[in-house]
């Protein structure tokens, strides 16, 4: 009996040509520099082996560019410093760089959305993925950029989206804060710009309407800074408060620390959760209570959305759930 044989991969014709994959990847996709030696290295090995790249790999990066850009949506360069971003970033660098695609991340102001032409003219771009997308945004994605971006947030029927049930993961929050015994519930909340900070505001709304309970609302940014000038801000106007919703981790540190500096137990007196489940919140003091954000996925699939371009499919949202933990 004879044993199939294995077909040559990638690695094989980096390996025989001498050059690393990410060499091999841009010279058989023809995008990217490499010396005319280099190609005609690589050429010759992949004639040798018989290699014959996989259609989905091809497809990925069909394009002209060298690398995907992260577009982040903000009123000012602030936005990147957001632990959020980096978390995206870093889940793209890890999707693209085996086809030998670089990540770079760009701001985008929200009052000049049509600079995206600029990216559209760069022959270095292969995709973008879009953060804290508008329908301002979305509107201004040139014909050009088509079939070449996705939106981690909201999307259009040009742009696909990709995100995580906001709305499902803070109703779960604010039921398991009412399940324990609280009924005085602030919530420090997002930008108004922003479709997924209103989609958890619309959720802690809905379920307090339904308990006939008061909304208590203040409003934040996703910075520590603003929250705890909101958590005060929270206990000045309604003293009698026993939890805060917080709409992101970061916002409900912010909470937690002020509240630890004016004398406030947590979650003795005030309970306190967060939203994404980022590594500190296991390691806060106390443990934050908060709801899962699978990042890594979204990013991904937006990615490979941007790459592999196709028809514009219906939103996919993922799924968040609730992570119990010593703060509420």
């Amino acid at each position: 009996m004879t044993t199939p044989r294995r077909a040559p991969t990638l690695e094989d014709v980096a390996r025989a040509a001498g050059v690393s994959r990410a060499t091999a990847s841009r010279v058989l996709a023809g995008t990217g520099y490499a010396s005319p030696v280099t190609r005609d290295r690589v050429s010759a090995a992949a004639g040798r082996l018989g290699y014959t790249p996989d259609p989905a790999a091809r497809a990925l990066v069909r394009g002209t560019g060298v690398r995907l850009v992260t577009v982040v949506c903000g009123t000012s360069p602030a936005v990147l410093d957001d632990p959020y971003v980096d978390r995206v970033v870093g889940a793209a660098a890890r999707f693209c760089a085996p086809h030998g695609l670089g990540v770079t991340l760009h701001w985008l102001p929200t009052r000049d959305p049509a600079r995206l032409r600029r990216l559209a003219e760069d022959r270095g771009v292969s995709g973008l993925i879009l953060l804290n997308t508008t329908a301002a945004v979305l509107a201004a994605v040139p014909r050009t950029l088509r079939g070449r971006v996705a939106s981690i947030g909201v999307g259009s029927p040009v742009v696909p989206s990709f995100d995580v049930d906001n709305g499902g993961g803070t109703a779960a929050m604010v039921r398991h804060l009412y399940a324990t015994g609280r009924r005085r519930v602030a919530m420090v909340t997002g930008p108004r710009w922003l479709a997924c900070a209103g989609r958890s505001v619309h959720a802690y709304r809905q379920v307090m309407r339904e308990a006939g309970l008061p909304a208590r609302l203040v409003r934040g940014d996703f910075t520590v800074h603003r929250a705890r000038m909101a958590a005060r801000e929270v206990l000045a106007r309604w003293p009698d408060t026993d939890a805060i919703v917080g709409i992101s981790d970061a916002t409900a540190l912010g909470v937690m620390d002020r509240l630890r500096g004016d004398g406030v137990q947590v979650p003795g007196d005030v309970a306190v959760t967060g939203f994404d489940d980022i590594p500190l919140a296991a390691v806060a003091t106390p443990a934050l209570t908060t709801a899962t954000h699978p990042v890594a996925e979204i990013a991904a699939a937006a990615a490979n959305a941007a790459l592999s371009g196709g028809a514009v499919r219906p939103p996919t949202v993922f799924p968040s759930r609730l992570v119990r933990r010593l703060s509420a």
